[in-house]
Parts: C-alpha cells; structure tokens; sequence
C-alpha cells in the first residue's frame, strides 16, 4: 500500500502562516530570514490576495508538503477567512502525518484565541454576518455553518497546543528560540534527506501516528510491519521516521539490515556502529567484535527514549545483535520492517525493566485508484493516464495486482512509449518476467533456513494455489512434503488464505517461485522437477524425454495451439514409464496411447479430466493415490468391490488386487467425478476405508449411489449437487460419524419417486415426524409413506439443500439432532415462511434463503445466529415483493443480514429493530395518543404514491413509518387543518430555533410537522442539533418522494422519540429542513411531548406505577437497539453527528457488512430488553429433547 518515489523539490522544512497587515514587515521578516539561514526550507506567501473562497492549490500543496508550520496568531489574524482555511488544513496535517505545528500567540492571549474573544471574537461574529446571515440558499447556508464551525474547532485547538508566547520578550530571543527548536524536533543531522511520497498509505500512516503518540510513557512498544517483497515497507518506515523523530531523545534509522549482512563482511558490525552513534554518539568509541557493540547499545537502550527503525531483518540473531536482550527505557519505539511476521515473536528479553508491547502491521497492494495515481506519475508525470493508453494502463495495473515496485517499475520503463510498445511490453511479461522484480521479492525465498519449506512453497506456486487448504495439505504431506511450514510461508508473506480456506498467492509471488524452478534447468524442461507449462509439458511427452528429475507435470490439451497437428494428437504412455519419481500428474482431455501400467507407482494426485474410457484401466496402479479426479469423464460405473462387472479372467484379477491389506485404492482420500454424464452409479466403497471427500456434482445420469457408503467410515465432505436424476440419498449416510459437509444442491428432492403400501404400524402413519436409527423402520418409511426419509449424520456442520422445490411444510419439525450443524442453506425454495426445523437447531450461526422468491416472512430465528442472507438476484419481470416481516427473539446477538431492500414488499413491512411501515389505520389508538397524534380522524380515506428507496413507486394507504426512534406518516388534505391544536414553535422558513423551557414535566419527544403545496416533492433530510450537548442527528427518510392529485397540501408529520438525556431543560435547539425548495414550505412547527408520568393503555390512563401491570404501549419501539438514546454508533459521522439513513445501512450490511468506512453488524434489540416468556424456540428445543437422534421425514 505504498509507493516508492521522492518528494518534489517544492517541499518544505517549514510553512508559515500569518496575517500580512500585522506582522509581515516586521515579525514574520526577521522570523524567515532566521529559519532561511539555518538551512530550513520555507514557505513565505509573497503575494497574500484573497481571492475566490478557497485557498490556492500551491498553498495547499505548500501545507502538505512541508513537515512543520509556524502559526503567526496575531490581532488580525482571524479576520482573514484564508488564514482560518491555512489552519484548518495545518491541523488536518497534524492529525494524519505528524506534521510539527507550533503556535506563536503574537500580542495575543491564548485564552481570547481558545473561547474566540475579542478581536478573535469580533472576526468570528462578522464572519457569521458576512457569510451566514446573509445567505439565502438553505444548502449554502449550511455549508457557510459548517465551515464557520470548523474554524471555531481549530482555534480553539491550536490554542490549546504548546507555543511560545511573544508577550514580554525580545524578538530576537523568542525568533533564536522558534528556530533551534524546530531544528532539533526535525532532526537536524538529516533535514533534507528526502522523504518517499506516499500513494494510499493514509491509513498506514495515521495507524502508526497515533502508534507513536499513545504509548505508555511506563512501557516500551515495537511494531512490527511486515508484507511481502516491494510492497513499501522501508518507504513507510522511513517516511515517518522522517517525521516523527522529532519527538524521542534519540533517534537511529537502519536500513538494509537483511542485505548487508548477507553481502557485506563486517555488515553487522557496521550497523551496529551506526544504531550506538546514533543513540549515544560515542563516535571515539572502537571494538572489533559485535558482542562489545551489543553490551554498549544495551547500555544505550536502557538509559535514554529512543526511536529506533531497524529495516529488512530476516533473522532473531540480527534483533539480539541490534536490540540486545536487556530491554528498552520507558517510552521507547522500536519499529520493525520484515518480510517474517514470526521473528518478532521469537525475540524475547531476558528479565527487561519494562515488558514491550507487540503490534504487528501487514502492508497490502495498493488498491485501484492508488495504483493508477502511482502509474501515471511514472509513466505520464501526471495523476491520469493519457488519452489513448487507458486501456493498456488497465492491463499493467492486473498484471502488478497492486504491487507498487512492479508497478514503479515497469511505469517507468513504459515512460514516454507508445501504446503499441505498451502491448509489446504485456506479450512479453507472459513470457519473461521482469528480472527485477523477480529478484526483490525472491529474497524472501532465499532466506528461508528450511529445504523443506523451500519445496513446499515451490510444489503450491507451480499446483497448489486457488486449491483447498486440507486438500493441498493431505496431498502434500503423503509425498513427504512436512505442511506445517504452511505457517512459515504465510509469515513470510508467500502465502495467504483466502475465503473457503483456499491457498492464495500474490500472481508476482507465484511467477517467481516458478521462476526459481525454472533456474534449475532454463533451456531443458524435461531437467526441472516441475512442469506447469502447458506447451513445455506437452514437448516433453511428445518427444518422449520424461526424466527422474520431473516430480510434478500438467497437461491441458485445451491450452496447447493444435492447428500445427493434423488430426487428433495422441501421447504414448511408455514416456511416463521414465518419471520414476512423479507424484503429481494431471492430463487434462488427452488421448493417449499404451498400457495404463506405465504410470508411475508413486503418483499421490492423478487428475485426468475428459478420461476417455468407460471405467477404470485395472492395470493402472493406484495403491498410493491419495487424490483421484476423473471429472467430465466418460466412466459409466465406479464400482471397485468384487461384484464389479468384469469378465471372469479380469473380475479374478480385480480379487487378487483387492485383498483385505493391499486394497486398489487403499489410499485414496479425495475422489472426485463431477460432471461426468455417463456415470450412473457409484458403488464399492468397502474398498475406499481412506475416502475423506466424494464430490459428484452435476453428473445427470446417476442414479445410483450405493448403501455401503457407510464403509467409508472417514468421509468428511459429500457433494452430490445438482445430480437430478438421483432416485435416493443413501439412507446409510446417517451412519457415518465424521461427515460435517453434506451439499444436496439442485437433487430434486421433493420430486424423489414414492411407492405406497400398507404398513402394520399405525403409530407411525400418524406421526408428522420421527427420529430414529432404526433399519427396519427407515426400509418401510421410504416405500410406505407419502414423503422420503433422508438420514442425516448428527455429525454435520454445514448442510446445503438449496434448489429442490422444497416447500415450508416439506421439512420436517424438528432438526435439534443436528447438535453440531452451524450453517443451513436453502436457497432457491418455494419457502414461505422460516421452517420450524430451523428454530430447534442449537448452533445454528450463517442461515441462507436467498432466492426464496415465495417467502414472506422470517420470524424468531435461533438467537445464536450470525448471518442471515435473504439476498435476491434472480429476479422475474412480473415478480411481486412478498417479505413483509423480520423478527427476532429479544436475546439475539449482533447480525449480519443481508436483505435485498427490492425483495421488501413496499406497502407493509418491518425489518424488526431496523423499519417497520404498515397502514396507518392499522396502528393501535393508544400508540397514537401517545405520540400525541390525537386528532387524525381522516387516515383511512386518502391513498398515496411514494416512491419508497425500498421498493419503489408504490400506491398505498397512508403509511405510518417507524425507523431510528423516529415515527411519521405522510398525507394529503385539500385545507390547512391544524391537527395538533397546540403548537409550541412556528416558522415561515424551513428551520428554527428554540431553547427548551423550564418546567415541572420532562420532555420525551418533539412533534414536527411541515405542509407542502404542489403536485409532488422530493423529502428533504430533517436536522436536529442539540448545540448546548453538541448532538446532531440528520434522518434521511425511507420515503425518497411523493406525489399527489389535484391541488392539495401534503403533510409530513414526524414524532421524535428521545432518551433519557438528549433533551434537557435549557438546551439550544436547531431544526432545520435540509436541501428542499423553501418556496413550497407552506408551514413549518414544532410541539413539545412531555414525560408527565402517565401512559395511555386505551379506556384509561394509568400512572408509571401502574406499568407493571399496564404495558407501555410505546414500550416494544423502545426496545429497539439502533434508535436515538439507544446505540447510533453505525450511523456516526463526526463525534455526536448521526446521520440516521436505514436504506444506507442495509445497503452497507449487505456489502461485507461495512458502514461509513467501519465494520458494523445489525443488533435488532437493546441489551436491556429481555424475554418475558419462553419463546417459541425454546419450546421447540424442550420438545427435541424428548426425541431420539437419527433421520428426518421431508414431506414430498
């Protein structure tokens, strides 16, 4: 995340900022000579005209270019709306990348800058008037609100920092003093060793900012930052050493630890030499053995706050040699680039004064937009690529993947060519890789210790990336291969896992590991222990030049150009007869020719996709396969048992392999036939004990899978998705212990063939459900009754039944003896409502019924679950939104759903704890009353059209919405009726200000109502701040417009529903409608709803005492977790600023559940809400208790 480049030649040492009529013939003169001749660089603005609103970009870029600023606050200063803008950005600057800021308060108190008085506070109150007041655009006003609000923030802010105070002292000592001390805080010795510009680094840096700033001053921190090869670590280091050292006593940056030790004879001991000058600068200091060094830096350590940067070590001996074992002073910051995340886990003081504090930090690529910004500053010294070449940038950009030296690199070799060149360039990176590149991040493979990491990382970057973790790691190890180094590799950066547990690797990274495979052999493929490439494979067999060397070799004839070939190309066996030491073979769609008994014995993976013949050759050894994959094959049967149907002479062959100790394939753990349409049945899994993983899918001609599956007693994995034709799931499968995986996708299952005849047990036919392990009772279900029995291992962990036309009543009542399942999916079912099943699974955490298009309601999920997908991408043209209803148990944890806003029905729904809309005539009387609503007679004659944000245009009856503790409703009238009564608050304009009154009653709520006139209207976003609590909340309505018949006003009246301390007595207020037409605001008002004790339960009011017995008719929308006085935490812009949006956070729940930049989950009710009663879960759970584990009836 970070590129590597240099800073222009218009960076700074200094900015400073001042105002011109006060001091810049006087102070500020003397003050730039001074810093101009201490060798500071800095930034003097010759020509201070205002003009236009905004700063000039050369001022901008001159603050962000420098490392320090002077603020000049004199009696003038805040008169000038550029210098408020100046120390807006400085401070902005101070926050994200250390910049020094040191205020100097010139004949000025720093109390009157802080509160904003007198002259501070003349200049602020004529801004307001200038700016505010005398704007008439409601969305401008608000921006001139917020700017001006930003300026108060930062004075109040610098005045607050450490400066010097003119007041009483000579110039000349004061100027003396400002210079010194920035020279010393940024570090004299090296105040132009340029800094490496940063692209996309911003979080990096303020992560590390805050880093250095927070630490205990009683403990010593190091971070580590690690990443792989080129990815910017040293860049970023140095850069905020750069700017940070200013801060320690002492301060030491190493660079190249890793390098230099390796190339260089004495390189240690030089590098400690510099890290003890640095920390101590005992220059006359001389040893010639690095345990002397060691004691002194110890020594060093130990008395003095330093910040230390050791770059690129790749070794614990380099950090004992460099930090010693004795500790650090209280304090000190130790920083650490690597590309082994590990080694700092294996440095450990011996009995330090101060424990560290470990942090680790992983650099990744750079995203799009940064990498594009990196891109073209190299190859177009600009920000953009130029016309024409956005297309070849786009490829460049796939090819590095984000990798700023890749990136770097190749951009400036690209520098200055044209766009044919850039496509010369690409045909050429698939061929040959950039040596350069290539060799930074090898570097990491070459300081690995271990041959047998060497080897591991070498056999996953030539077949094993984009494969399932066990499954590389099974394969691997039975070829001696030791797979814990996995976690080696991942230290080091070689290595990811991806979503599903899958083995990923940075496409550089895998180039060059296939690169150093290349090494061992460049011009003679055969000579090399890996063959990846499709044609250099192919040459190999053709030629017949297989070699002991080869250990792994892939083949897809589809990737080989077969236009030079005149008819059908076919291979002879005899050459992998020469493959002595061949472990891994895949021949994909290859016709070959010779005995099968050719294949090397020692094969442990044998793929062979488009496996031309019926069934297996009985010649081809199979005794160490640990993994088989014949997918799209022509095999009719996979039957290895006695009973497979082979002539006489080979069936007795087949018996004589198939002994009881030495089985064909004995070894076999991972059998794969997927898509393999002549395969009708699978059978003899007797001979399969190892069977781990059977996947089968879309294999459309089976039928049949045999009963003595339970034979394969080790079988984790099943997937027999999509293999229609299936006329039963083995009933044999609920026997087997160890499964946890079972995916019956697309089967069908609800059209499974039933037979029907009399059965003697009468109890049974009346029973809706059973569990049982009974044999005899599971034979007579599946030919008696009117629905199929599938047996489901109680093992299970993930149970996948999506697409089978299974309907709500097709599932069983109970699934509680799935004690172990935690993820459920039934995607793509007629579903209608959640499946009572579903409510007595105990572990129940990721639930999916995406693509349910018939479902209308999921109500009172588990409360252990996690992930709720409800997602729809399949939708029809005359589709109708049915889900109306969300709900959850009161003790649910924090969830994240993923719900299509189009698969809400518009008119009436509720997401609980997030929407709910339904009819306002439907709304209980007594909720009205105590919202205050008491005088609506009128709902139930009016229709609406709102275009909703959930489901668009809609017309329905006037809705009453509920979202965020905030109730409204929407409606038309062809007069003004005031239908409150009493207001407390009227405005012309769409906004006011109030402050709360005194009195004897609490206020618990605020009644807003505006009128508008016109035949339809956008809503416009309602903002409340509380200015005396500093509490501002923006809700942006689920409703986007409406639109109305006739010429009749439209009113929009809103309750807001407050806590306990949002709204106090004395409060300043401020509502204000933002971004509408103010010539359509007709009215605008606002009453008080107050707390007087009492609650309307209907026929009666009753007094809070009373409650206990009389439920709070408000008391459910209270319970709500994400409303105002609950927890808004997700909806937080700035520090008490909300921005309460329910389509947006939906939206953002559904995105890998991110919101506002921050990761968020959805928590329907509040922590304080508990259950009454037992819930219908609960009830179903006491139920499954009574119940013995085993199958399940799924009605047909």
């Amino acid at each position: 995340m970070v590129v590597i480049t240099e800073l222009s030649p218009s960076s700074y040492d200094v900015f400073l900022s001042f105002r011109g009529v006060d001091t810049r013939l006087s102070f500020v003169d003397h003050l730039h000579h001074a810093l101009m001749d201490a060798n500071l660089r800095t930034f003097l603005d010759d020509d201070e005209i205002e003009t236009g609103d905004d700063l000039r970009p050369e001022l901008k870029r001159a603050i962000r270019g420098s490392r320090a600023s002077v603020i000049v606050l004199s009696t003038n200063y805040a008169s000038s709306t550029w210098c408020l803008d100046e120390l807006v950005l400085i401070l902005e600057q101070r926050l994200t990348s250390g910049q020094l800021v040191i205020p100097i308060f010139y004949h000025v108190e720093p109390t009157h800058v802080r509160k904003q008085e007198s002259s501070f506070g003349v200049a602020m109150t004529e801004h307001k008037r200038r700016l505010f007041e005398a704007e008439t655009n409601t969305e401008k006003r608000s921006q001139v609100a917020e700017k001006i609000n930003r300026w108060s923030k930062a004075l109040t802010e610098v005045a607050q920092l450490k400066g010097k105070d003119a007041k009483g002292r000579k110039e000349t000592e004061l100027i003396v003093e400002i210079v010194t001390n920035i020279h010393r805080r940024l570090g004299g010795h090296d105040l132009h060793g340029t800094l490496p510009l940063l692209f996309g680094m911003e979080d990096s840096i303020k992560f590390i900012t805050s880093w250095l700033k927070d630490g205990s001053s009683h403990n010593a921190d190091i971070l580590t930052i690690f990443g792989m090869g080129g990815i910017g670590k040293t860049s970023l280091a140095r850069h905020v050493h750069g700017l940070q050292c200013h801060l320690f006593h002492k301060s030491s940056f190493v660079e190249g630890v890793g390098e230099k030790c390796a190339t260089q004879v004495n390189g240690l001991l030089d590098l400690q030499k510099q890290l003890l000058g640095d920390i101590s600068k005992t220059s006359q200091i001389h040893a010639h053995h690095t345990l002397a060094y060691k004691s002194m830096i110890e020594n060093g350590l130990n008395r003095k706050k330093v910040f230390i940067v050791l770059d690129n070590i790749d070794s614990v001996d380099q950090l004992h040699a460099l930090l010693g074992k004795e500790g650090f002073y209280p304090g000190s910051k130790i920083i650490i680039t690597t590309k082994d995340a590990s080694l700092i886990e294996r440095y450990a003081p011996i009995n330090p004064k101060v424990k560290p504090k470990h942090t680790k930090l992983l650099l990744k690529g750079l995203n799009i937009e940064a990498s594009l910004q990196l891109l073209s500053h190299h190859a177009f010294l600009s920000h953009r690529p130029e016309e024409g070449y956005e297309e070849v940038a786009k490829q460049v950009m796939a090819y590095c993947e984000g990798h700023p030296l890749a990136l770097k690199v190749l951009a400036e070799s690209l520098y200055n060519k044209t766009v044919a060149e850039w496509e010369d360039c690409l045909t050429g990176l698939k061929e040959e890789h950039d040596s350069r590149i290539l060799k930074a991040l090898q570097m990491s493979f070459d300081s690995m210790q271990s041959i047998n990491d060497k080897e591991l990382f070498k056999h996953i970057a030539c077949f094993f990336v984009q494969k399932d973790r066990v499954f590389a790691e099974t394969v691997l190890n039975s070829c001696g291969i030791r797979t814990k180094g996995i976690r080696n590799l991942i230290d080091r950066c070689l290595l990811t896992i991806g979503p599903d547990n899958i083995l990923m690797m940075h496409q550089l990274i895998q180039e060059m590991g296939r690169d150093v495979v290349r090494q061992e052999s460049r011009d003679k493929p055969e000579e090399r222990s890996r063959l990846w490439c499709h044609e250099e494979s192919f040459n190999v067999l053709e030629d017949n030049k297989g070699t002991r060397y080869i250990k792994g070799l892939v083949l897809d004839m589809r990737m080989v150009e077969i236009d030079m070939f005149c008819g059908p190309v076919q291979l002879d066996t005899s050459t992998l007869s020469k493959m002595h030491n061949l472990i891994l073979l895949h021949l994909n769609f290859v016709q070959l020719n010779g005995s099968y008994k050719n294949f090397p014995k020692k094969l442990r993976w044998l793929c062979m996709h488009g496996f031309p013949l019926k069934s297996i050759p009985l010649d081809l050894p199979m005794e160490n396969l640990v993994a088989l994959d014949l997918s799209y094959s022509n095999i009719e049967s996979f039957d290895m048992s006695f009973s497979n149907p082979q002539p006489p002479a080979k069936r007795q062959k087949v018996i004589g392999l198939c002994s009881k100790n030495k089985r064909l394939l004995g070894s076999l753990k991972f059998l794969t036939l997927s898509f393999s349409e002549q395969l009708s049945r699978i059978g003899g899994f007797s001979e399969l004990p190892a069977l781990q993983s059977l996947i089968v899918i879309n294999c459309i001609g089976l039928i049949d899978i045999c009963e003595s599956i339970d034979q394969s007693a080790e079988l984790v994995y099943i997937d027999l998705s999509y293999c229609k034709k299936l006329e039963r799931v083995p009933k044999t499968i609920g026997r087997l212990k160890k499964v946890k995986t079972l995916l019956l996708d697309g089967c069908d299952l609800a059209a499974l063939p039933i037979k029907k005849r009399n059965m003697d047990s009468l109890q049974l036919l009346e029973s809706r459900f059973f569990c049982t392990n009974s044999r005899a009772i599971m034979g007579a279900i599946a030919n008696d009754m009117k629905f199929f029995v599938i047996s489901l291992p109680i093992s299970l962990v993930r149970l996948s039944l999506t697409n089978n036309n299974m309907s709500t009543e097709s599932f069983p009542m109970d699934f509680s003896c799935l004690s172990m399942l935690t993820d459920l999916c039934l995607d793509g079912n007629p579903i209608v409502s959640l499946p009572n099943c579903v409510r007595t699974l105990p572990r129940i955490e990721t639930l999916g019924m995406s693509n349910c298009l018939k479902l209308m309601s999921v109500e009172h999920p588990p409360h252990t679950l996690r992930r709720l997908n409800l997602y729809n991408n399949c939708w029809k043209p005359d589709h109708k939104n049915l889900l109306r209803k969300i709900s959850f148990v009161p003790e649910m944890a924090a969830l994240e759903l993923i719900a299509d806003r189009n698969l809400l029905a518009p008119s009436s729904f509720e997401i609980e704890g997030m929407i709910k809309i339904q009819p306002l005539a439907g709304v209980e009387k007594k909720v009205l009353r105590n919202l205050g609503w008491r005088w609506l007679k009128f709902y139930e004659l009016r229709c609406m059209v709102t275009n909703s944000n959930y489901g668009g245009p809609q017309e329905s009856q006037i809705q009453m919405y509920y979202e965020f503790g905030i109730f409204s409703t929407i409606y038309t009238l062809r007069m003004w009726i005031d239908i409150m009564r009493i207001w407390d608050i009227f405005s012309k304009k769409p906004s006011m200000s109030f402050t709360i009154p005194s009195g004897p009653i609490k206020v618990r709520g605020l009644n807003l109502l505006y009128a508008v006139r016109g035949s339809s209207f956008e809503l416009p976003m309602i903002k409340i701040s509380n200015l005396t609590k500093d509490l501002t909340w923006i809700y942006k309505h689920c409703i986007e417009s409406f639109s109305k018949r006739g010429d009749m006003y439209l009113y929009f009246l809103s309750h807001w529903m407050f806590g306990m301390n949002e709204m106090e007595v004395g409060d300043k207020i401020t509502i204000k409608l933002e971004k509408c037409r103010k010539d359509l605001i007709r009215k605008f008002q606002m009453s008080f709803v107050y707390d007087d004790g009492r609650v309307d339960v209907g026929n009666e009011i009753t007094s809070t005492k009373e409650k206990v017995e009389k439920e709070d008719p408000l008391g459910y929308y209270k319970s709500w977790n994400h409303i105002i006085g609950g927890d808004l935490s997700a909806f937080q812009l700035t520090s008490g600023e909300y921005f309460l949006n329910s389509v947006d956070f939906l939206r953002s729940l559904c995105s890998n559940a991110h919101y506002k930049e921050r990761s968020v989950s959805f928590n329907a009710f509040s922590p304080a809400k508990k259950s009454d009663k037992l819930g219908h879960a609960q009830e179903l759970e006491d139920i499954a208790e009574r119940l013995p584990p085993g199958s399940y009836d799924f009605k047909a």
